[in-house]
């Protein structure tokens, strides 16, 4: 089975934020795999905004705008009613209404920010130049790992600035290669892309998940291979789900939520309810949804998600339970083999399936990895925080032998199994890609294949294969695909495919790691990207970036937009390997999570002072750069440590802590977070929580005299059903009123601003266009805070 799917975590994929891949998808810490349409570019389509008014203020400063005027925020009603007891503590929720996004109020708020935002911009010179430079190195072409599936190989390939990248199929490697799926005409503006596909085990069909906007929600529909015509299968309300092909070809499994009650009239993605009571159903190719068998559910759980997987031989159905974005999971299954006639059997009878318990309890993560007969292993990190490779007999569930046993440094970062013996095994090793070849049945290590520092960003090849394929990525190396032909004795990787960006030399750059102190002694190690040959003076911009959250390993992948800020604003690119993510196992996730999440910020804050004190920049020069949870980091960090940071650009963030479990899959990040429903989870929250702790810095006694808040733009879309928008629409409107808006002088005179996207979400399936359009936004906004000048 082949799947390409969409999961619940936070983050997104660090390809698609970097600018990287038009075709990106969203990693997770959570399930094993990988839009309504047009909405006018004022998001919410409102009356027409006032004039943003500037007025000049005596003081320059690093952010400040052209002949230092500051701007004069809109007017936004505070509600004083609104005071919530959170165990004997009020809190007020002054802004409660922009939660509302189909209110009138919030339409007309959203669009004089937009206005406003558009003013600041204009503002910025090298936006134009940016964007001009950024479109054009993003011109080249770029593939994907091919895959075979029956026959056939299939692979995704963009000319450049496609939209998105067009699915083509070949005979052979060596065969013409024919378009199968170009998703470019599923739109005109691009805003419609294709977010999982699975190809039946005989490649006849093609099964595939369309999204719009950026929203999760998935519509499924199935593409006869031979004919390239869609067929009058449509599965909707479908979200956090793979496509499980069943090997009789008849159908498959795939996961979906109850329809909304106002299905004919809501603008899929906009929606902030909660997602609640997944289901498992199974759809007979060529029949209508309202007949498709539901296999599971669980009334009991509603916040639970499942997923499903058929082994490798058709004969068994995995499923996964989870219950939030916790690297842990229950695991059943259900041998299809005693069905009669396949799923025919529940056609009639329309029973569920009757699940064995494998594992019934939320203590460690079992990720399947292969099966002979009744005999399967899996990648766990039960007693192995870095996980190892077990083994168990289901007709002897009580009895579990090791494999590869739990390195003592490296992550087991992941486990493919290719011509039936043989494990392709990714170690991450200091954040750095280790890649092995070792035997099934034994767990020997047979081979070391050679790698630069960098990323194995993909491995395509399935256990019947001879040969499989890697994608490598670093942030010098725009991509090259290797073949390993796994019949020989000794194994290489041959350059399959290298992708070539035309004008970008790499020999005019360099990559270094470095280790910075946190504040408890940790060391938490960085990458630092810059041109060859820099001097340490204190003098140069600099961009740092982070994340730290759910097990997520940020590590090097190329960025278009950071090579031209480095190239033509002479700008350092540090990306922080904090704690809360995966780059050290289980151990680092847990200690960047819950009561000491506090942890993550001081380890980015540490990063950003070792850039400043062994002189790669100054405060006024450095940017911080986060999205999703990194939004979150970056907007902690501004409130904790203003003083620290020139600009801040937090996207897509968290910024509501005590409310963030209550809008779409939300409450699936309380693994992570805590809830504010517990007490003292409520006062951990509390303490960083971005929304209720902006304040003035020139009213600190410990802070030096004129401190401000960086420049700041917040950045968010208005189909984001991850994060949904009203986080930053909140956090807006109580950053410009303390800083600003209640002051009749304010010493605030950097901008503090948000970038709000139209018909876009999450990060997910946003087309190349769009991609370009926020990178050339943000980091004009960036150059011009902190004082960056185009160089040709």
């Amino acid at each position: 089975m082949l799947t390409h799917h969409v999961t619940l975590s936070l983050f997104t994929e660090q390809r698609l934020h970097a600018s990287a891949s038009a075709s990106s998808s969203i990693l997770a810490g959570s399930l094993v795999g990988k839009n309504r349409l047009f909405r006018s570019r004022t998001l919410f389509a409102s009356r027409s905004a006032r004039e943003v008014i500037f007025r000049r203020k005596s003081a320059t400063t690093m952010g400040s705008l052209p002949e230092s005027v500051w701007l004069d925020y809109p007017d936004v009603r505070r509600d004083g009613s609104v005071v919530e007891d959170y165990h004997g503590v009020p809190i007020a929720d002054p802004y409660r209404w922009l939660e509302d996004p189909d209110s009138k109020e919030v339409k007309d708020f959203v669009e004089r920010q937009i206005q406003l935002t558009d003013s600041v911009l204009k503002t910025c010179e090298g936006r134009d130049k940016l964007r001009e430079k950024i479109t054009d190195l993003f011109d080249y072409p770029r593939y994907d790992c091919p895959f075979k599936q029956g026959q056939k190989y299939f692979y995704f390939h963009n000319t450049g600035l496609q939209a998105h990248s067009v699915l083509y199929v070949q005979d052979s490697l060596e065969g013409k290669a024919e378009v199968l799926l170009d998703p470019n005409q599923l739109s005109e503006d691009g805003t419609v892309a294709v977010s999982v596909y699975s190809f039946s085990e005989d490649a006849k069909y093609l099964a595939l998940g369309i999204s719009g906007s950026g929203s999760d929600w998935v519509t499924i529909k199935v593409l006869r291979v031979e004919n390239r015509m869609m067929q009058l299968d449509i599965l909707s309300w479908v979200k956090f789900s793979s496509i499980s092909w069943t090997h009789d070809n008849k159908g498959f499994f795939y996961c979906r939520y109850p329809a909304p009650t106002n299905e004919e009239t809501v603008d899929a993605g906009t929606e902030t309810n909660s997602n609640l009571h997944h289901q498992l159903y199974y759809h007979f190719l060529g029949t209508d949804q309202s007949e498709d068998i539901l296999c599971w559910k669980d009334p009991d759980n509603p916040k639970w998600l499942f997923g499903s997987e058929v082994t490798d031989d058709g004969k068994y159905l995995i499923m996964t339970l989870e219950e939030g974005c916790d690297p842990v999971n229950r695991l059943y299954y259900f041998d299809l083999s005693t069905l009669t006639n396949g799923l025919e059997d529940l056609r009639h009878t329309r029973t569920s399936l009757q699940f064995q318990k494998l594992i019934d309890n939320f203590e460690a993560q079992y990720e399947l990895i292969a099966n002979n007969g009744s005999i399967f292993t899996f990648r766990t990190n039960k007693n192995a925080p870095k996980y190892k490779l077990t083994r168990v007999d289901l007709n002897n569930p009580a009895v579990w032998t090791d494999v590869i046993p739990e390195s003592e440094k490296d992550v087991l970062e992941s486990v493919h199994c290719v011509n039936e013996h043989q494990l392709v095994v990714c170690y991450l090793s200091d954040v750095k890609y280790v890649l092995q070849i070792h035997e099934l049945d034994t767990g020997v290590l047979t081979q070391q294949l050679p790698l630069e520092i960098g990323t194995i960003s993909a491995v395509s090849g399935r256990r019947k294969d001879k040969e499989v394929f890697f994608s490598f990525t670093s942030f010098l190396t725009p991509g090259i695909i290797y073949r390993c032909d796994l019949t020989k004795n000794n194994l290489e990787l041959d350059v399959f495919r290298e992708i070539i960006v035309k004008g970008f030399d790499r020999a005019s750059f360099e990559t270094r790691q470095v280790f910075a102190p946190s504040k408890d002694g940790t060391r938490i190690p960085m990458f630092i990207v810059s041109k060859k040959d820099l001097v340490l003076n204190g003098a140069h911009p600099a961009l740092l970036y982070g994340y730290g959250g759910f097990n997520i390993s940020i590590t090097p992948a190329f960025s278009i937009s950071k090579i031209v800020l480095i190239r033509h604003f002479g700008a350092i690119f540090a990306s922080a390997n904090i704690r809360g993510g995966g780059e050290y196992g289980e151990e680092w996730h847990k200690a960047g999570c819950l009561g000491i999440k506090q942890n993550c910020f001081d380890d980015f804050q540490a990063c950003a002072e070792f850039l400043i004190r062994e002189k790669y920049t100054q405060p006024g020069k450095l940017g911080i750069e986060g999205a999703s949870n990194g939004g979150l980091l970056v907007a902690a960090c501004i409130n904790q440590r203003p003083d620290l940071f020139g600009c801040a650009l937090a996207q897509v963030g968290v910024m509501d802590m005590l409310r963030f479990h209550k809008f779409t899959i939300g409450h699936a990040w309380t693994s992570d977070y805590g809830c504010s429903d517990e007490e003292e989870q409520f006062h951990w929250q509390i303490k960083y929580s971005p929304l209720h702790n902006v304040s003035r810095p020139w009213e600190n006694p410990n802070r030096e005299k004129g401190t401000q808040y960086p420049a700041t733009m917040l950045l968010t879309a208005d189909h984001d059903d991850r994060v949904v928008p009203l986080h930053t629409l909140k956090l807006l409107a109580t950053m410009q009123y303390v800083l600003n808006k209640s002051l009749p002088n304010s010493p605030q005179t950097n901008p503090i601003i948000a970038r709000i996207d139209a018909k876009a979400g999450h990060g997910a399936g946003r087309p190349t266009k769009k991609l370009i359009e926020e990178a050339a936004d943000k980091y004009a906004f960036l150059a011009k805070m902190l004082g960056a000048s185009w160089i040709d």
